[in-house]
């Protein structure tokens, strides 16, 4: 037993240097989404940027219109997170929707136009 003490050391300690070498580093950002309006499109941009390489982590938040992003710096950048929410049919930050998608998106997801009230006639 004594004799593999060693060995077993050796190893444990090879182990640990392993997992601190695989550790990568992470970046963490808020993009301003200014067209997102409902919990559906929250699902949806939720969905769509956890299936995108590097990004470890998606909130977003409807009423203050703002998506936090988490990702792994290796694999991923605030450019391609960013056109990535742009493919789904928002927009993100400087980034506009892409049309096609923003055409494709439920009458619910869409950004609400403002009412533009015209004077009524009145009839006698």
């Amino acid at each position: 037993m004594k004799k593999y003490m060693p060995l077993l050391l050796i190893a444990m300690i090879g182990f640990v240097f392993s997992a601190n070498a695989q550790a990568k580093a992470t970046a963490k950002a808020e993009i301003k989404t200014p067209t997102v309006q409902c919990d559906m499109c929250k699902g949806k941009i939720e969905k769509y940027l956890m299936r995108q390489e590097g990004v470890t982590g998606v909130k977003v938040n409807v009423k203050k219109k703002v998506t936090g992003v988490t990702w792994i710096t290796d694999r991923t950048n605030i450019e391609n997170i960013k056109a990535a929410i742009a493919t789904v049919g928002y927009d993100a930050d400087d980034v506009t929707a892409d049309e096609d998608a923003y055409k494709k998106l439920p009458p619910c997801c869409k950004k609400k136009e403002p009412v533009t009230s015209k004077p009524v006639e009145v009839q006698q």
